[in-house]
């Protein structure tokens, strides 16, 4: 499968966006052409060559000229229904600036048809969304794969005055992204990045297993200690052999040596009743000799800080550990059969070539509770 990576250890901006797809092509005078030839009034890209950190990418530049800004949904919707590209890229990057229309909405507390996009309605963030749809429209990966975004952290000035960063317009959009502050101070991630990133992304996470055939940069304007780009990655990725879908999981886990063990059972039941994937306990050594458990929770990703305050509620650990991991699973199914002796629910796992047909337990010994 055509995958696209999109690394975000600087957060993304449209331009970052822009300059990495540019390079992905492998031509910076051949792409900076052809995005001078969308027509977007006013408008010219500049691609240069850039470099942060000792690596080499593409900064994307777009120079305007004699264009107001402040323009409201209704004149965005027209100029980019006005450009001369195919129709799928006008409809990606005006459902884009809807989605940047809704947070800004939702943000300031006004109806959509009275937002005035500012800086984020300037004509080079039109050309920002108008070149990363048209770039994502001839690269046309079968799937995206965004990392977990860094934001950065502190404040910002925006045409509202100072705000705390991620700026509410980009909050509103990153809910239910995986994001994080990183360690760099500043406003890593603009609401035009993160609409472009949540619109395009298929998921959320790690690298998958692929074979990369292009790599592309983009290059930011301000310099940090670490290298102020985004990266992305197109190759093949790896199917499954089964018709399941890719699954991740959290893993929380938590030492203990002074609860007893009808408490430990206790808290056990309260996790599994909470939906927890499993729970299991491991009997291990600590320090001082003592004998303890090692309680681990095995839970959806979304769901590791409820577990982990289920965790804390329940248990003495003052701390607890997680990692994230891919699992491969059975499709499972259940059927119920009828027996001479009554009804038994049939448990079926399959995939991978293997299925497996089991009885469930609890069906069986009330068969042979009654026999």
């Amino acid at each position: 499968m055509k995958t696209l990576y999109i690394e975000c250890n600087m957060g993304a901006a449209g331009d970052m966006l822009t300059g990495a797809l540019a390079d992905l092509t492998g031509s910076r005078e051949s792409c900076e052409a052809s995005l001078n030839a969308l027509g977007i009034p006013g408008v010219r890209f500049d691609l240069k060559a850039s470099a942060k950190c000792g690596i080499v990418g593409v900064h994307s530049e777009v120079k305007v000229h004699g264009v107001s800004e402040g323009e409201d949904m209704h004149d965005i919707e027209h100029i980019i229904g006005s450009l001369d590209v195919p129709s799928k890229v006008k409809e990606d990057a005006i459902a884009i600036y809807k989605l940047i229309a809704d947070a800004e909405s939702k943000a300031h507390g006004k109806p959509v048809e009275e937002i005035h996009f500012h800086e984020v309605g300037a004509m080079d963030a039109v050309a920002d969304i108008v070149g990363v749809c048209m770039l994502m429209n001839e690269i046309a990966p079968d799937k995206v794969i965004v990392s977990p975004v860094h934001v950065g952290f502190g404040e910002v000035k925006c045409a509202h005055g100072i705000v705390p960063v991620p700026a509410p317009a980009t909050a509103a959009i990153l809910e239910g992204v995986p994001v994080s502050a990183g360690h760099i101070e500043g406003e890593l991630c603009t609401p035009t990045g993160a609409a472009l990133l949540k619109y395009f992304a298929d998921g959320f996470g790690q690298m998958p297993e692929m074979s990369i055939s292009k790599t592309g940069y983009g290059m930011g304007k301000k310099d940090f200690e670490q290298a102020n780009c985004v990266r992305v990655m197109l190759g093949e990725s790896f199917e499954e052999t089964s018709d399941n879908t890719p699954d991740r999981i959290a893993e929380l886990k938590c030492n203990l040596d002074d609860m007893t063990g009808e408490e430990i059972a206790y808290a056990t039941g309260v996790l599994m009743d909470a939906g927890a994937l499993d729970v299991f306990t491991t009997a291990i050594g600590m320090k001082k000799g003592r004998p303890g458990i090692m309680l681990t929770v095995l839970c959806r990703t979304d769901e590791k800080d409820k577990f982990a305050k289920l965790i804390f509620e329940n248990t003495t650990t003052i701390g607890i550990r997680y990692l994230e991991e891919s699992r491969y699973i059975l499709k499972r199914t259940e059927e119920n059969v009828n027996s001479k002796f009554g009804d038994v629910r049939m448990k079926i796992s399959e995939g991978y070539g293997v299925k497996r047909v089991k009885p469930e337990s609890d069906d069986i010994a009330d068969i042979t509770d009654k026999i």
